[in-house]
């Protein structure tokens, strides 16, 4: 493949909606070059999708980042302890984890646009019912809304970065991929500050409120620039609703919650649950055996090694990463003391060394190095918090921030490129989408080690545990890293192939 220079720079206004059928790479991108009466060269890439994108993209972890200040606030309005408002948590990502890949795969089958555009809409109605909620419970409800609401976002991205790889021949749009991580990492910076400052302002409902500008923003881009696909013709099949994979998609929510509930409140009186898991998961398995179009097609995915291993790490990797931004968050409240405003604060280095760190690295395309150091600086992090008491000094905090924003930085833009060239090109959504269910359900975990490390309150001697858990999980995040040898080949020229050429099954 010719080599050609990476990144948006230079890049001109090429792509218009289309409404003539096709493969994505038709349909998505005009190919002649122009839009709205302008021109530009055919091979670059359509910047008036990055608004869309970046803002779909963000859309989860903002409302991620933002909770993290709040719950302490919440815990206090409605009188519940950490191990219910952990539920804040978990129920937006047992919605996402089990709506991204459902949604991606409706992405790969019909286009992002209908997609985005009832996703962003879902965001501004979980936004006003939070906004109103009487109750713990209600607003949990919100918190799934906002789950399955944000599940557009990032699968509509992939898909969209993919087809126009496609369409202007780079296989390796290492700059727009960059833009997407960096993206989302700095609304992490501007989440836990924006959410002590809404709540110093408007209380903790405020960071319920913020969704419904978003919302109206996402709906006028996705209307204004998203290009426009024709539904699937029909075949012997029938109508195109009938490609999908229901039974599967069922039995994969059932899969997840299952665990989720159990993981939340893993005593011995609910051995039930696991049980149900397992169930669940061995049905999902024989259903996608024998499914024409399965919603996970086991088969090639059990064949992809390379991809499973990344899916594995990204579970680690965000169980560690979400300890320290809801575990570590709450000690600072509960246990250091500070308000929501200065914990917000407090995390603010983390966040900044972690964009720092993916605008310096996200142009090597080299991903093995990324992850070995981004792992080893989770062990280091995590050792830190181990000397931590009420009285330590404010310095002490900022290193904690920054040693964490290193591997924060190098995580989730190596992970998100694995996926990206591991991936088979025609399931690139659900594939992404996957990718968010495994990060999701370390967040899961985390927030289930959360809530049971700090049973009643977020004090030191919990945060210890805590880190001792977060120790042992990053140990095997290293180690599986270190002993992945497909890693060595993944993102290198190499291994760069163009999305019409297959993906590299190293």
């Amino acid at each position: 493949m010719t080599e050609r220079s990476e990144g948006i720079e230079g890049t001109a206004l090429t792509g218009r909606p289309s409404d003539e059928g096709g493969s994505p790479s038709d349909t998505e991108v005009d190919r002649s070059g122009s839009a709205g009466g302008g021109s530009g060269p055919r091979d670059a890439f359509d910047r008036r999708l990055l608004a869309p994108m970046i803002l779909g993209s963000i859309l989860n972890p903002v409302n991620s980042s933002i909770v993290s200040v709040a719950l302490v606030p919440i815990g206090a309005a409605f009188g519940a302890p950490p191990s219910q408002t952990a539920w804040l948590v978990s129920a937006l990502y047992l919605a996402t984890s089990i709506g991204q890949p459902v949604v991606g795969r409706l992405i790969d089958l019909y286009g992002p646009r209908r997609l985005f555009l009832a996703g962003t809409t879902l965001v501004g109605v979980a936004g006003l019912v939070g906004v109103l909620a009487p109750n713990l419970g209600v607003l949990v409800v919100a918190r799934v809304l906002l789950g399955f609401g944000t599940c557009a976002g990032y699968p509509a991205a992939m898909y969209l970065i993919r087809s126009e790889a496609e369409r202007t021949g780079r296989g390796s749009p290492a700059g727009v991929l960059t833009v997407i991580a960096v993206s989302t990492q700095t609304i992490a910076v501007v989440g836990p500050t924006l959410g002590g400052l809404l709540i110093a302002v408007g209380g903790w409902r405020a960071t319920l409120a913020v969704n419904i500008p978003l919302a109206a923003a996402g709906l006028i881009m996705g209307m204004w620039r998203l290009p426009r696909t024709p539904l699937p013709e029909r075949t012997g099949q029938g109508r195109p609703m009938a490609r999908l994979d229901l039974s599967g998609m069922v039995l994969f929510a059932a899969t997840l919650v299952a665990l989720l509930l159990f993981l939340m409140s893993p005593k011995a009186g609910h051995w039930y649950l696991p049980a149900l898991a397992v169930a669940a998961a061995a049905g999902f398995a024989f259903r996608e055996s024998r499914a024409a179009e399965p919603f996970i097609d086991l088969g090639v995915l059990g064949g992809n090694v390379p991809l499973l291993l990344t899916y594995l790490r990204a579970l680690l990797a965000y169980v560690v990463s979400y300890s320290f931004l809801y575990g570590y968050t709450q000690w600072l409240e509960d246990g250091r003391g500070l308000s929501a405003s200065q914990a917000g604060l407090a995390l603010l280095p983390m966040f900044l060394t972690g964009i720092v760190v993916s605008s310096l690295t996200g142009r090597h395309k080299e991903i093995r190095g990324k992850l070995l150091v981004g792992a080893a600086g989770q062990v280091a992090a995590c050792a830190l918090l181990l000397p931590l008491h009420r009285g330590s000094a404010v310095w002490l905090l900022v290193a904690v921030a920054i040693v964490c924003g290193v591997p924060q930085g190098l995580n989730s833009l190596a992970l998100q490129n694995s996926v990206y060239y591991q991936a088979d090109p025609a399931r690139i959504g659900s594939s992404a989408g996957l990718l968010r269910t495994f990060m999701y359900l370390g967040a899961m975990v985390s927030s289930a080690a959360s809530g049971a490390f700090f049973s009643r309150r977020a004090d030191t001697g919990g945060l210890h545990h805590l880190a001792w858990f977060m120790l042992a999980v990053g140990g095997v995040f290293l180690l599986i890293t270190v002993l992945d040898r497909s890693l060595r080949r993944a993102g290198t020229d190499k291994d760069d192939l163009s999305p019409r050429s297959g993906v590299s099954q190293t």
